[in-house]
């Protein structure tokens, strides 16, 4: 989605959250206690313009060597400007610089979280890596500390936004560990942003087994409150049986667009053909850019007309 907006005229702030534990992200965080920078990462590559080489360095990840095998090298940089910076967010503000990123990449907080997950068996899961592999169904989710403080330039970046979007991702170790950060809601909540959902478009193994587009919406309110979102980007197409297989053997199966469920909590739908299919299915990142600036478009005429 954020290599389509960034095309955009658009000020993109990408608020990213900080509860990765596993791989390389985790063994940093555990050696330099900082933040995990691996979901940051991503987002800083996904916005960047710069030479492909250039990205396909920052994404590399060493195979082999004694400390440095499973690392990757994008990782290292930050933890290192993190450490000449003292500062977390200040690294990926100056590493954003480096990429020529578009926009800014900020972490949803700085304080070290850890997700846990309840599950429907009434044991908790300890570890945004571990609750997919457990095996049990996930009731609910929540941090440690329960409520983190909110990065300052992430509210303050919520509060005069015109577009909040969120999603597609991870339902319960992505998306709510943001919403999870203490005012993150209550920010999103009260600021005049038109606020969009936008759902994924395959299950995930051990998360969302069996989900509709609905179900990704329930989960959501279940923890933090209803109406928050006045409109949901849902795809509406079937990929061919063949590509559907390829997924089944994965355990992953095609997000339902149940619309007049989604309807029901009060969301504006817009279903379309979001598929891109390439070795894997993906999101068509321009289709969805293109549904979300006419959004903002919508609500700068209603703000001026009004």
């Amino acid at each position: 989605m954020l290599r389509g907006l960034k095309k955009m005229p658009l000020d993109i702030t990408a608020v990213v959250t900080v509860a990765d534990d596993g791989g390389s992200s985790g063994r940093l965080r555990t050696d330099l206690r900082m933040p995990p920078p691996g979901d940051i990462r991503n987002v800083m590559v996904a916005l960047s313009d710069t030479e492909p080489l250039l990205e396909e360095v920052f994404q590399y990840r060493f195979e082999n060597g004694e400390g440095l095998a499973g690392h990757n090298l994008g990782n290292l940089m930050i933890a290192a400007l993190k450490e000449i910076t003292g500062d977390f967010t200040q690294a990926v503000k100056e590493l954003s610089k480096v990429i020529a990123v578009r926009g800014e990449v900020l972490p949803a907080s700085e304080q070290d979280v850890v997700l846990l997950a309840e599950m429907t068996d009434g044991t908790i899961v300890r570890g945004e890596s571990q609750i997919p592999k457990s095996g049990k169904k996930i009731q609910r989710v929540f941090l440690d500390p329960l409520k983190p403080p909110p990065l300052d330039e992430a509210i303050k970046a919520i509060a005069c936004a015109d577009g909040i979007i969120i999603g597609p991702g991870s339902l319960y170790t992505s998306i709510l560990p943001n919403l999870l950060v203490s005012d993150m809601t209550e920010a999103i909540r009260s600021a005049p942003a038109c606020k969009i959902f936008i759902c994924n478009i395959m299950t995930q193994p051990g998360e969302t087994d069996f989900y509709t587009a609905s179900d990704h919406l329930r989960v959501i309110y279940e923890h933090i409150g209803e109406r928050l979102f006045e409109y949901a980007v849902i795809n509406n197409e079937v990929p061919p049986l063949s590509i559907q297989q390829q997924y089944a053997i994965r355990k992953q199966q095609l997000v339902i667009p149940d619309i007049e469920r989604i309807q029901q909590y009060g969301c504006h739908v817009i279903a379309d053909n979001l598929l891109l299919y390439h070795s894997v299915l993906r999101h068509n990142a321009d289709r969805i850019s293109r549904h979300i600036m006419e959004l903002l478009h919508q609500r700068m005429d209603q703000r001026q007309s009004g």
